[in-house]
């Protein structure tokens, strides 16, 4: 997905809620809804419901009431109701949030939602609340509604994303702290590997694997037989999932990736994209040249078009290149997660899933920077 997505479950949707609220606590009849897409981190747009009656604004989401889950009431005071169509709420009862169509519902702990709830996150929750209380108190009313958030197709979609690990199931996330989002901007993938790992020591795991893609992550599982809330698909951000680690401790990490990201690993990059830096082939010619490779192979890593070359020759000449990656990779790892209680391991793949080269667990330990070729 490219470009900007305006997320109506937060930014359009509040501005539903201000005229829906208004006329929900004037005591007449109202509904709010809006439409949009749904990023690949697993947040979401879509309608809401606040009382029964006439759309007020957004769009065509607004769903038949007496469809939602609910679940337990978070910290907070704010609960979620399942059964009657949303509406007016008990005297005193605040705001309730419901899951309509599409809305994933929160099954695992550590999360920043307790199981049962909708996956409408805090900040998404707090400026709905904030919405209805100016609403409550331009007319006097006391802000008693229930509020339905649905995102029609929205099941489906979550079957794209990352929602079933994490134990959301049944639809998409309201996530967001700005109302705008991004698709498949840095901001979120961190958000959704800081959240995976908050499950994972949540759950009681102390091995977690996070993956560069799809064939290093399906290897690494079949590596060490994890299950899959231990699975973390960082992507190129090699620094998010570290950096979070140190401060939120999981005893073993498991850094996979393919020969080109973990090359990068092992020239010292945190943040694996192309934009931030193109494989060193003279590195490369000097791992393996410090494991044993001889002039001519050096030479012919020089000339290489791609790491993946670059190791071919390596492998024809008998050179372990893959353990002298995984090895200088681990050193830029353990730099990070220096003196904390943590092990760290190095896994490369090819692209057939074959391990081609391993750094096992070792504790954290600064190490020097690899030195670049002159």
């Amino acid at each position: 997905m490219s470009g900007r997505h305006t997320e109506i479950g937060l930014s359009l949707a509040c501005a539903c809620f201000c005229v829906a609220a208004s006329q929900a606590c004037g005591g007449g009849a109202s509904s709010a809804s809006g439409a949009g897409g749904a990023p690949s981190n697993g947040s979401a747009s879509g309608g809401a419901l606040v009382t029964g009656g006439t759309q007020a604004s957004g769009g065509a989401n607004t769903m038949p009431f007496g469809s939602g889950s609910g679940g337990t009431a978070p910290a907070g005071g704010t609960n979620s109701v399942a059964g009657s169509p949303p509406g007016r709420g008990a005297a005193g009862s605040g705001v309730i949030f419901r899951a309509g169509e599409g809305v994933g519902t929160v099954t695992r702990p550590g999360l920043p939602l307790p199981p049962g709830e909708p996956a409408i996150n805090p900040v998404p929750r707090q400026m709905m609340r904030a919405a209805i209380a100016e609403a409550a108190a331009a007319y006097g009313d006391n802000g008693d509604v229930e509020i339905e958030i649905a995102i029609p197709g929205g099941e489906a979609l979550a079957a794209k994303t990352l929602n079933g690990r994490l134990g959301i199931v049944g639809g998409l996330s309201i996530l967001g702290t700005t109302g705008i989002v991004v698709p498949y901007s840095c901001s979120a993938w961190i958000h959704s590997i800081h959240r995976g790992i908050d499950v994972a020591r949540a759950a009681g795991l102390t091995h977690i694997a996070g993956a560069t893609g799809a064939a290093s992550e399906a290897a690494a599982k079949k590596l060490h037989g994890l299950q899959e809330i231990a699975l973390i698909d960082m992507g190129d951000f090699v620094g998010g999932i570290l950096k979070y680690v140190r401060s939120h401790p999981v005893a073993r990490v498991t850094i996979a990736g393919g020969v080109g990201k973990m090359t990068k690993l092992a020239q010292g990059l945190l943040d694996l994209h192309s934009r931030r830096g193109s494989v060193d082939l003279a590195i490369l010619a000097e791992l393996a040249k410090g494991a044993g490779g001889s002039e001519a192979l050096d030479a012919r890593i020089l000339t290489a078009n791609t790491a993946a070359e670059a190791f071919a020759h390596a492998e024809q000449d008998g050179i372990a290149l893959g353990d002298a990656v995984a090895r200088a990779a681990h050193a830029t790892a353990a730099k990070v997660v220096a003196g904390k209680p943590i092990e760290i391991e190095i896994a490369v793949f090819d692209r057939d899933g074959r391990l081609v080269g391993r750094a096992p667990f070792a504790p954290a330990h600064a190490a020097p920077p690899l030195k670049r070729r002159r």
